[in-house]
């Protein structure tokens, strides 16, 4: 599989059959971490056009157009050695789609779990019974909840449970917690994105003593965040 023309084919898949094929371009190039203004020197275009697709103040892209900016997006990427494309293929190699699963990653070796805690900027609330993690998994909370079976759910722990699950866009952390008691064994560490310690489901700190995991909470920007964890281990 080539992961460049796997996830090329997505983001175009994407865009054409989107109701707002500006919205969803505007998506992927955020999630590229690509400026307007870098896109549009690429397309050798103003940088007022690309806003005008991405805000459907022009027409809707053609399919040359989609083409070139996604060739774009990913020509720009592997400039930048390729982080994008690598988390892409390994969240799709693990049969996810990226909408749901951000990231999934595997250590050679284990790494201290303060160490993952420090590059993600979280705080821990609750310790756990293990120091170490040999992966991760970022997790769309809500898009996991709603569309993942029991079945799936555990094959978020990738090659092994000893992992930390990060669960983002989440407001309390109830949802999240609440649907890990169904799943079995339970992971090493849980991090809650999108919240800080004050903000944090009061029944959780209990929940995460009692299935013996390390708990912490996150507050900082997402794309940061998964930058930083590409060089984690």
């Amino acid at each position: 599989m080539d992961p460049r023309r796997t996830l090329a084919q997505q983001i175009a898949g994407e865009v054409v059959l989107s109701d707002d094929p500006g919205g969803t371009l505007r998506k992927w190039r955020t999630d590229f971490d690509v400026a307007q203004t870098t896109l549009a020197d690429r397309l050798d275009v103003s940088p007022s056009v690309v806003s005008d697709y991405e805000s459907g103040r022009r027409q809707n892209p053609g399919i040359g157009v989609v083409r070139r900016t996604v060739d774009a997006l990913l020509d720009i990427d592997e400039e930048r050695g390729g982080g994008r494309i690598r988390q892409h293929a390994r969240v799709l190699s693990a049969g996810f789609e990226s909408d749901v699963v951000y990231d999934l990653q595997e250590y050679s070796t284990g790494i201290p779990l303060a160490r993952l805690y420090d590059v993600v900027g979280a705080t821990e609330v609750s310790p756990g019974s293990a120091t170490t993690v040999a992966g991760h998994t970022v997790i769309n909370s809500i898009e996991a909840i709603t569309r993942l079976s029991s079945e799936e759910f555990y094959r978020l722990y990738g090659q092994s449970t000893n992992r930390a699950l990060v669960f983002t866009g989440v407001t309390r952390g109830e949802s999240p917690l609440v649907a890990l008691r169904v799943v079995t064994p339970t992971p090493t560490a849980v991090v809650l994105h999108g919240l800080g310690p004050d903000d944090l489901w009061e029944y959780a700190p209990e929940m995460a003593r009692a299935d013996g995991y390390s708990l912490a909470v996150a507050d900082g920007d997402l794309n940061e965040m998964l930058d930083a964890l590409h060089d984690v281990a």
